[in-house]
């Protein structure tokens, strides 16, 4: 019989992208289960303590908060996920979350290309006229819809500027 293959604490923090100390804080709170100890006191983890890791790691990506994602962990990999449908359901919850947050910035992202398309960015952003007056610049709506509302009310006044064309975002 094959030994089964284990894992320090550091390997498990490389093969997961989870820092050391946050895999220590996911045993602290119970969100893990304590780690096996060598007879050095040193934790020793598994494949199955690996996808774990792997699953809180994607879960927190979602933005779920930590005690959110207890129900996740009791389920088994085998499971049929139509016997947990409040749990599909915050899945889909979820990512419909993430799908709005992608589109919010990808209208950030369009807004910043056209702003460079348009040479109107700090280098040179001022526009002043031939007697040296600073002329505001008007945002059409067009630009304007990069934006929701809810967003434009609560811009910091950096933000604010560069909407609007400015150079007071120092």
């Amino acid at each position: 019989m094959k030994a089964e293959q284990t894992f320090t604490i550091k390997q498990t923090a490389e093969q997961t992208g989870i820092s050391e100390d946050t895999i220590r804080y996911y045993e602290k709170i119970a969100l893990l289960p304590r780690a096996d100890r060598k007879d050095n006191g040193h934790r020793v983890y598994r494949e199955e303590d690996i996808n774990t890791i792997r699953l809180l790691s994607c879960l927190k990506k979602t933005g779920m908060p930590l005690e959110e994602m207890r129900p996740f962990l009791a389920v088994s990999v085998d499971a049929d996920p139509a016997e947990y449908p409040e749990l599909v359901e915050r899945l889909w919850s979820h990512r419909e979350n993430i799908i709005s947050q992608i589109a919010s910035l990808q209208q950030v992202v369009d807004f910043i290309d056209m702003k460079l398309e348009e040479g109107r960015y700090r280098p040179g952003c001022s526009d002043e006229s031939q007697d040296g007056v600073l002329k505001k610049k008007s945002v059409s709506p067009v630009e304007r819809s990069y934006f929701p509302v809810s967003a434009k009310a609560g811009k910091s006044s950096a933000s604010a500027s560069l909407i609007e064309g400015g150079c007071n975002a120092d």
